[in-house]
């Protein structure tokens, strides 16, 4: 019985004797996008590399629409269409060409590959670019260009490897907005070692540390996995560092972040809140504002990355 879109079981892979990817199993249910995060050497290629056909895992399952991938590679890369970190480009030819060149690829009828090549051109806006050599356009463009031949034969799952590494600013928002268009009836699986790629795209997070899975879930529980220790409060009398550590329990440090605003650090926050009201009435420090601070993801990315399994 079918469960999810995409089924990865227990995925394993060794080069040698050191093992890159070690018991990764998640699932990817339905259209959207899927962020696999993890730092440069994590073992996010080489997951995608075994997801995409390209690599044969030691260990381990993967399920395309319920297509084992390793039993079925033909039907299973039906379903799904990669572009890998460097696009599989052939500078010498137009878009055009090289459009048509990957239809016959994915084995699309003759007769409809005129239209498929002109619906993905049109949907990754390089129509006008139809008849330009490759290796002429810009490193924005080509990025267009392979995630055109991936969509091309219009697969329900989508791989893309640092789809926007070494494009510029302008660039990268243009990739950004079309990776959106392309998850509203599909399923996108987004690798990225950038935490600012997974806060402006990503609806999920997969993390991958050392070859495992160390997180698995919604992008806001990402953002609250670790328990803020810090509060800001706006204290109009601005009293001194020593007359907070004097008076509030627990207080660990103290930042003084300019005129009467404060960063506490607390040993514990539970409490706190209402450790400093109190206080704050009873010193007569005009407490105007309270609030705990959240992490930042670059915390919990950096706790996440140093968790074992």
């Amino acid at each position: 019985m079918k469960n999810s879109l995409v089924r990865v079981e227990n995925l394993s892979h060794r080069y040698n004797v050191q093992w890159a990817v070690k018991d990764v199993s998640f699932e990817i249910p339905s259209k959207g996008i899927y962020g696999l995060l993890g730092s440069n050497g994590a073992g996010k290629s080489t997951t995608m590399n075994i997801m995409s056909g390209v690599l044969k895992q030691t260990q381990g399952q993967v399920y395309i629409n319920d297509i084992n991938i390793a039993d079925n590679p033909i039907e299973a890369k039906k379903q799904l269409g990669f572009l890998p970190q460097n696009p599989p480009l052939y500078l010498d030819t137009t878009v055009e060409e090289y459009l048509i060149n990957c239809a016959h690829l994915r084995r699309i009828e003759s007769k409809a590959i005129k239209n498929a090549v002109e619906s993905v051109m049109e949907k990754c806006s390089i129509l006008h670019f139809r008849k330009r050599l490759l290796r002429n356009l810009s490193g924005g463009y080509q990025q267009r260009v392979g995630i055109a031949q991936a969509i091309l034969h219009q697969p329900a799952f989508i791989i893309l490897d640092e789809p926007t590494n070494g494009l510029d600013p302008n660039q990268i928002i243009e990739i950004r907005k079309l990776i959106k268009e392309i998850a509203e009836d599909r399923a996108v699986l987004l690798s990225t070692h950038m935490l600012t790629e997974v806060q402006a795209i990503c609806d999920y997070i997969y993390m991958i540390e050392h070859g495992k899975m160390v997180f698995s879930g919604k992008i806001e529980d990402f953002d609250s996995y670790l328990t803020p220790n810090t509060i800001f409060a706006r204290l109009l009398e601005m009293p001194s560092v020593e007359s907070l550590k004097q008076n509030l329990e627990g207080l660990e440090h103290v930042e003084e972040m300019g005129g009467p605003n404060y960063r506490l650090t607390f040993n514990n926050l539970n409490g706190a809140t209402e450790r400093i009201v109190i206080s704050s009435v009873k010193n007569n420090w005009r407490l105007d504002e309270v609030r705990a601070e959240k992490n930042s993801m670059n915390d919990v990315f950096s706790a996440l990355s140093k968790k074992e399994n």
